[in-house]
């Protein structure tokens, strides 16, 4: 099994725990998306090996023809949890990066006519590009980041972290009731509006303020 670990530049490298992933976080990606705002967080899973990194390449799956991008805020947790209170939640957090989400949508679409788990849309490997980390102490406010994707030199997602429906206190508190939050575990916040189809060939470019960027291409 790969020893998948986050990468920084101070080398403060962590093995990459679970996955735990928001959908419908901010307003406006909901609304695109025809679905409802939740009064309660949305939770779904994807493998670690879905992990890949700057200059790696998205493959596309046999299984699908339309793969969405959805950039998002990453939390890395830094120690282990469980029932974390929200006023200190951040005592928990490592660092931050940019994700992608790459879903294969058609696969989604299936799966919610019939009721079904996303896990395979959501699954494939490949599908969680992930940034550099950047360590808590030189993030001053998560709540309030520039966060935008280019596809091929055009602008498609454009928005800020302060858009999100949850705090990342409130993601944190959330997951923390459900399950244990441990050591290396990703939480991938959720995504703005602009979500758009990806093809073979396709450079994704994504910025989080000033902090880090994350640059992958797509591949059959």
């Amino acid at each position: 099994m790969t020893n998948y670990k986050f990468k920084n530049k101070l080398k403060k490298n962590l093995k990459i725990g679970k996955l735990v992933c928001l959908a419908r976080t901010y307003k406006k990606h909901a609304q695109e998306m025809n679905s409802d705002v939740t009064k309660e967080p949305i939770l779904f899973l994807k493998p670690t090996s879905s992990v890949i990194f700057n200059g790696q390449s998205i493959i596309i799956p046999k299984m699908s023809n339309c793969l969405h991008h959805e950039v998002e805020l990453g939390v890395v947790i830094g120690k282990s949890g469980k029932n974390i209170s929200k006023n200190n939640a951040l005592d928990f957090v490592f660092g931050y990066l940019l994700a992608l989400d790459i879903t294969a949508r058609d696969i989604q679409k299936e799966a919610k006519k019939k009721g079904l788990p996303w896990t395979i849309a959501k699954g494939f490997d490949t599908f969680a590009p992930i940034s550099e980390v950047v360590l808590k102490k030189d993030v001053p406010n998560p709540q309030n980041l520039d966060i935008s994707l280019r596809l091929n030199g055009k602008i498609k997602q454009n928005s800020n972290t302060n858009n999100m429906i949850f705090s990342i206190e409130e993601i944190i508190e959330y997951i923390s009731k459900i399950m244990t939050l441990e050591t290396g575990d990703l939480i991938m916040t959720g995504t703005p509006e602009g979500v758009a189809e990806i093809v073979s060939g396709d450079i994704l470019e994504a910025k989080l303020g000033e902090l880090c960027s994350l640059i992958v291409d797509v591949k059959l």
